[in-house]
């Protein structure tokens, strides 16, 4: 009876998701609503911001917020205000939540050494938002997690004796590209509409190279993925070169 009320469960959860079509094409379960995702962000951001370091250098927070805005600019959904706030940290990183929320870190600031190589990052981050990888990973988890129980149960009620070998492979499963934070695919697609996003915007996207092998010299990147992004951003030059850069 568990693993009948489970898998009917898990029937319910699908029938009520989103089939959606992610920016680059590809397919996307989301089975949360936009004012859920925006709560999720706003909780998360205000949480970053009571505990970490807010920064103080108006300069350097007057220089992202410029960067910022002129990415915002070309969104599609003129409507959403974002909040964009500098952190005091060495970490090599920026971040976007859904609802409008992007955070930097100081310590990138020593590795985008120009605004085109800032560009880069927070128009990629911003992309992971515009082409809801957050909902689409969550969503994800979310059926892990109840997929797990649902084959625990029928393992349970089916006499398997390698229930241990099955609950493995899901778990290897899930390990492999379900619960990472975002998977190769969407950070593909993130360069992609990030890169776009910067050369709408006035940015050279040209200008990403030395941004990412900035990045590798800091460990920030690993081989295979700095050498997709080098293609990435070639193929995106010359796709935008009839922008004009500022």
């Amino acid at each position: 009876m568990k693993a009948v009320a489970l898998t009917l469960l898990a029937a319910a959860l699908l029938s009520g998701c989103v089939n959606n079509q992610s920016p680059t094409g590809r397919g996307q379960t989301l089975l949360f609503s936009d004012a859920q995702m925006q709560q999720m962000g706003a909780q998360s951001f205000e949480t970053m911001k009571q505990s970490e370091k807010i920064s103080q250098n108006k300069a350097q927070t007057d220089y992202v917020n410029c960067i910022a805005e002129r990415i915002v600019a070309v969104l599609p959904d003129q409507s959403q205000q974002w909040d964009v706030v500098l952190f005091e940290s060495d970490q090599v990183n920026a971040f976007a939540l859904p609802g409008g929320h992007i955070g930097v870190y100081t310590g990138l600031l020593n590795v985008a050494a120009d605004q085109d190589q800032l560009a880069t990052v927070m128009g990629h981050e911003v992309a992971h938002v515009l082409a809801q990888h957050g909902n689409e990973q969550v969503s994800r988890a979310q059926l892990t997690g109840l997929g797990m129980q649902v084959a625990d149960a029928a393992i349970g009620a089916s006499g398997v004796a390698n229930k241990d070998l099955y609950m493995a492979a899901l778990g290897l499963g899930a390990n492999v590209g379900i619960i990472l934070p975002f998977g190769r695919s969407q950070e593909s697609e993130a360069d992609i509409v990030g890169l776009e996003l910067m050369a709408k915007a006035g940015f050279n996207p040209a200008k990403s190279i030395t941004l990412w092998q900035n990045m590798a010299k800091a460990g920030g990147v690993q081989g295979a993925s700095y050498c997709l992004r080098i293609h990435l951003i070639v193929i995106v030059s010359k796709t935008y070169k009839r922008h004009k850069i500022k």
